[in-house]
């Protein structure tokens, strides 16, 4: 095994021993997983940079590179699509460390030998790869290694050339871990991380992304991917995200959403968000008040949206008006202890505090906390259920930054 930067600028020698050049770079297939192979590199000799391939290479270590062949093509160096330079694409970039969940910088890169050629097996981010690099043989016992099958590469790192990353790795992570990755890298690579995931684990992470950075990220992506994204989020946050943008680029990812989804955002977009109306999310879980427990759970979960909170049901007069008139409210622990066959407006109470859409967010944190709840109903005038306001979204508003992303989504 070996180190990157023990083969940059060493000589390259014919199968008879004579240098003929300098070793400038290697060349990887960035996509071979899960580890990358060599597939030449790049030579310079003089002024004059030109391609060796793998298969022309018989040895390759600390003295440098050995050669099965005495002809060579000097035409010029050319890049072929998902091939990078480990030393130009790669040397101190960033790469995401999948496993400790962490951005790191490429201090180093070790490869080794295998049976289908040279690989990169490894990356160093410790202080020794830097003074590999510059020279220094006594280093001491060497830092840990991170293996390359844990890392993911940036595509956005070698803009010039055509690369297919695959992120997926990431999908595995939960949505806060994979949204501290996102703020952590540039708006660029920010927005490739988001746009590689699947459509669920992209809104799920957005959501959990600084409001100043979702309009960044927004404003960087493809257009019907970035409303795909925004549509899948819970109403409520798409609507403080589409907030941040400028009318213009609202009304263009508005067309793109599903008519639906459209719909809500626009409705809640309409309130100030300092507002009960502009906190409050249109997903809630509703009952009738003669349908048993048990058939207000099934019903629950044939919804055809996951509701932020599944604590309280809401016990209204219809399942088919958009803005029913709100009846009772019945918690699942009620309902639990109550039994599966006892009827909703049996279980329910007809007492519960509410918000009217123009009650300000100080106030709806007030009563919130006054009185222990975990949401608290928003209701038109005439007693019609808006949607309700969850404990997260009015800590999300009134809580300074750095407390925000501490939060913890609890009803999810």
């Amino acid at each position: 095994m070996f180190f990157l930067s023990q083969v940059l600028g060493r000589p390259i020698r014919d199968m008879h021993g004579e240098r003929i050049a300098t070793v400038r770079d290697l060349i990887v297939r960035i996509d071979d997983k899960p580890y990358p192979t060599v597939t030449g590199l790049v030579a310079r000799q003089g002024r004059r940079q030109f391609f060796i391939k793998a298969s022309q290479i018989s040895s390759l270590d600390e003295s440098g590179a050995e050669l099965s062949t005495t002809r060579l093509n000097l035409e010029r160096f050319s890049r072929r699509e998902n091939e990078v330079l480990l030393s130009k694409h790669v040397l101190d970039r960033q790469l995401i460390d999948v496993d400790g969940r962490r951005v790191i910088r490429v201090n180093d890169l070790q490869l080794a030998p295998s049976p289908s050629g040279y690989r990169v097996i490894a990356v160093d981010v410790s202080p020794h790869g830097l003074l590999r690099r510059l020279g220094v043989r006594r280093l001491g016992t060497p830092g840990p290694l991170l293996d390359w099958a844990d890392v993911e590469y940036f595509a956005s790192d070698a803009p010039a050339v055509r690369l297919k990353v695959s992120h997926e790795r990431l999908s595995r992570l939960h949505p806060t871990d994979i949204a501290r990755l996102v703020e952590s890298v540039s708006y660029q690579k920010g927005a490739e991380i988001l746009e590689s995931l699947d459509v669920e684990t992209a809104a799920d992470a957005m959501e959990e992304v600084s409001d100043e950075r979702q309009a960044s990220l927004v404003g960087g992506m493809d257009e019907e991917r970035a409303a795909d994204i925004i549509e899948r989020m819970a109403p409520d946050d798409a609507a403080d995200l589409l907030a941040d943008l400028d009318e213009e680029k609202q009304r263009d990812l508005l067309r793109l959403m599903e008519a639906e989804a459209s719909l809500d955002v626009e409705e809640l977009l309409a309130y100030p968000e300092d507002s009960a109306g502009g906190l409050m999310t249109p997903n809630y879980v509703p009952a009738l008040p003669n349908m048993t427990v048990e058939q207000a759970i099934e019903h629950a979960r044939a919804l055809p949206y996951e509701p932020e909170l599944v604590y309280y049901f809401y016990v209204v007069d219809s399942l088919e008006e958009e803005q029913p008139v709100l009846l009772g409210i019945a918690s699942l622990r009620d309902m639990i202890f109550a039994g599966l066959s006892r009827r909703m407006d049996e279980v329910m109470t007809r007492e519960f505090y509410h918000a009217s859409s123009e009650t300000s967010s100080d106030e709806v944190a007030r009563v919130i906390g006054e009185y222990n709840l975990l949401a608290l109903p928003v209701l038109s005038e005439d007693g019609r259920l808006l949607g309700i306001v969850t404990v997260d979204d009015v800590m999300e508003r009134l809580l300074p930054v750095p407390w925000r992303q501490r939060l913890p989504r609890l009803f999810r």
